[in-house]
């Protein structure tokens, strides 16, 4: 798993460079390699051999077509993308969910998401016109959804799940300024970093123990 996770690590700081400096070439190169980067971690560290690896390898692949997606940065690139982020949303969700859940816990985040999700959408609203404002508002239901049932989940590494969980969340609010309030590269500057970290927590947390045992042995 190292060397793909070394991969991502090295392609997150090439891409923020070429936003930096809007070059468009080397961010078609870069993003995507970051993103292969996570899926290929997942998959060299065995998540494929596990039912919850399996959900968490499909939710990383439709983060890697969401993340194409978004390069072109128009409205219905965006849109499209959105649905992608949203089902990988629903995979990862469902992975939790079967590894059970602790019912206090989930409950106690599912009501501070929610409001949190509120002000999210008090935030944007005055922003978003048309179909966006159910596109968006669906998202936040959704990814509100797949951080309470990280808190709430009983995998084997729950702490990886839930600090993926609130980075995702974190950095989708930099996707949220840049695409609808503010336009500037300094909202990829903390969110880009978030976004792939949180990526890379969920491969490794759906790879195998004996995966895991040798990554953090070294």
């Amino acid at each position: 798993m190292l060397p793909f996770i070394i991969l991502t690590c090295v392609a997150v700081p090439v891409l923020l460079f070429a936003e930096f400096k809007a070059i468009t070439g080397l961010r078609w190169i870069a993003k995507p390699v970051a993103s292969m980067g996570m899926v290929a971690t997942a998959i060299s560290g065995g998540a494929s051999e596990s039912l919850y690896g399996r959900w968490v390898l499909g939710a990383l692949l439709l983060g890697l077509l969401g993340d194409v997606l978004l390069i072109p940065r128009t409205r219905n690139s965006f849109l499209f993308g959105l649905v992608s982020f949203l089902f990988g949303h629903m995979a990862i969700t469902l992975a939790f969910a079967l590894r059970g859940l602790d019912g206090k816990r989930f409950a106690a985040a599912l009501i501070t998401m929610l409001f949190s999700g509120f002000f999210a959408d008090r935030w944007l609203a005055p922003h978003l016109k048309g179909a966006t404002i159910f596109a968006v508002r669906l998202y936040i239901l959704g990814i509100s959804f797949m951080v309470a049932t990280a808190s709430g989940t009983r995998t084997v590494h729950p702490w990886l799940a839930l600090s993926g969980a609130v980075m995702f969340y974190i950095s989708d609010l930099s996707v949220a300024r840049e695409q609808f309030v503010t336009k500037s590269p300094f909202n990829r500057l903390w969110g880009l970093p978030l976004y792939y970290a949180a990526q890379l927590l969920f491969a490794v947390g759906a790879s195998s123990p004996e995966a895991f045992e040798q990554l953090f042995s070294r």
